[in-house]
C-alpha cells in the first residue's frame, strides 16, 4: 500500500509540532514530521536506536553532543544511540524532514524533565 501524510497515524508532540508514521514496526520507524519557525524539541538520547534524520524542505538544525549542524534539502545526519540530541528550527520557515529509526523509538527515549 502506497504510504503518505494523507492516509497513516498523525500525532502532535510539542506545543505545535507534527509527525506521521509513514513505517511503524519494531524493527523499523520512518517519521515524517513538520516543526514550525521556532521550534525546539527536547534533547534527548536514545538507548538502543540508531536515527538518520533527512531535511526534505526548510532548514534543519540538529545539536548532538553540543555541536551544531544546519541541515538545508536533501541532507541528512545519523545519530547513534546514546548521543544527546536536539532538533531546532531557529529559522522564519517551517521545515520538514523524515526521522528513520532502527530498532523503533518506541520506550527508548530519556530526556531530563
Amino acid at each position: 500500500m502506497k504510504v503518505n501524510t494523507t492516509n497513516t497515524e498523525h500525532y502532535k508532540w510539542g506545543a505545535s509540532c507534527d509527525g506521521w508514521h509513514l513505517v511503524k514496526t519494531p524493527g523499523l520507524s520512518v517519521i515524517q514530521e513538520l516543526m514550525p519557525a521556532g521550534t525546539v524539541e527536547t534533547r534527548h538520547y536514545h538507548e538502543q536506536a540508531c536515527q538518520f534524520f533527512y531535511v526534505l524542505s526548510g532548514r534543519l538544525t540538529m545539536e548532538v553532543e553540543g555541536v551544531f549542524t544546519e541541515l538545508s534539502p536533501f541532507e541528512g545526519l545519523e545519530i547513534a544511540p546514546h548521543r544527546w540530541h536536539q532538533a531546532r528550527n531557529e529559522t522564519d520557515a517551517d521545515v520538514a524532514f523524515l526521522v528513520i529509526s532502527q530498532p523503533t523509538t518506541r520506550g527508548d527515549r530519556f530526556q531530563i524533565e
